[in-house]
Order: C-alpha cells, then sequence, then structure tokens
C-alpha cells in the first residue's frame, strides 16, 4: 500500500495541467471578473474544452476539477511575484504592486482536494490520456514549426539540465521558462515558447 502510494504522489507532481497556460493567457488579458464556470465556458469557445464524460453531471463535475486543479497550480507558479486569487466565484489576477501580504494556504483542504488527481474519478491511464490529448491541442493551437528532431537530449539541452535531472527538476525549470517566455509577458517571444513547450511536452512522458 505504501509503495503505491508513493507512486500516486510521483504522478501527481509531474503531471502538469495545461490548461494553466491558455488560464494564465486569458487572465493576463481580462484579470478579474471571472467565476469558474465563466472561465470554463471562454476556455471552451477557445478549444480547450472538451466534453469529459457523456453523462452531463459528470462531465460539469470533471470540467470542475480540472479548472480548480490548474488553477491552484498556476497560484503556485505565479506565487510570490503575482497573486492569483482562487475562488470558485471570484478569480482574480492581482498586479505586482498589489500582489503583496498574500501567502498560500497549504492547510486549505479545497487545495488539498483539487491538487489530488485521484479526486478526479480516473485511473492514473485515464488522466494521462486526458492531459495527452490536452497538450496536443494545446501545440496545435500555439502552431509553428513542429520540431520532429526533439529528443531528450535536446529538450534537456534548451531547459540548460543535465542528462540526469529529475521530474520535479524538470517540471520547475519548465514553469520557470514558461513564465519567463510566455507571449504575453511584457519580455515574452511566442517562438521560444512554443519551442519550449515542445521540449515539456517530450521531457513530460
Amino acid at each position: 500500500m505504501g509503495n503505491q502510494q508513493a507512486l500516486a504522489t510521483s504522478f501527481q507532481q509531474y503531471m502538469e495541467n495545461p490548461l494553466l497556460w491558455p488560464i494564465l493567457e486569458v487572465l493576463r488579458k481580462k484579470p478579474s471578473g471571472w467565476k469558474v464556470h465563466t472561465l470554463a465556458a471562454h476556455l471552451g469557445e477557445l478549444g480547450y474544452m472538451p466534453e469529459l464524460d457523456p453523462l452531463p453531471e459528470k462531465d460539469l463535475f470533471k470540467r470542475n476539477f480540472l479548472m480548480m486543479n490548474a488553477l491552484y497550480q498556476l497560484q503556485e507558479t505565479l506565487y510570490p511575484d503575482n497573486w492569483l486569487q482562487v475562488q470558485a466565484m471570484n478569480i482574480v489576477l492581482l498586479p505586482t504592486l498589489q500582489s503583496h501580504g498574500f501567502a498560500i494556504d497549504t492547510d486549505d483542504p479545497l487545495r488539498d482536494y483539487y491538487t489530488q488527481w485521484s479526486n478526479y474519478e480516473a485511473e492514473e491511464g485515464e488522466v494521462k490520456r486526458l492531459l495527452n490529448e490536452f497538450w496536443s491541442r494545446y501545440q496545435r493551437f500555439l502552431g509553428g514549426n513542429h520540431h520532429e528532431d526533439m529528443d531528450r537530449r535536446k529538450a534537456l539541452s534548451l531547459f540548460e539540465l543535465p542528462q540526469e535531472a529529475t521530474q520535479t527538476e524538470i517540471r520547475k525549470t519548465w514553469r520557470k521558462l514558461a513564465l519567463k517566455w510566455h507571449p504575453d509577458r511584457e519580455n515574452g517571444n511566442s517562438e521560444r515558447f512554443r519551442v519550449l513547450c515542445e521540449a515539456w511536452n517530450v521531457l513530460r512522458q
């Protein structure tokens, strides 16, 4: 049982919800006035939210779970430079000057629930399949050249990491680089961001 739990923990640590980056794009353009369901509907219009379950009530639950999971991960990614308020009925991205004085509540039961992939009501394989599908959609949305020759060695080189880098190191570096080069950042670069996405797509497997 302990070994199973350790595997589940490892799985959860490296499974990055690809909705993080589309949500960030949306919030950079409109930082407030969002509820989880209105944000999810907007992402659906942009092509990021396929049907997740044939049963309407389960589809709604899974959409809500993915949204909250992504919001909590994004809050952690942006902190401490920005503060993302994660409330189901009031999602707000505060500008840098207003983001001081906030801290991530690691004891928040909602955070704990929505960051545990096991609560998605799916086997690990189904979650992986779902997120792979999301990443494929995101790659198509980003467009640009598809780097056929991208392999693990080249991807690690782009991340400036050694070949023996751990998944935790890779994930931390990916988030740092993605934030730096995201097209909506002041000095962002869309082509650089696309290439980094391609590298992460290889390294996250």
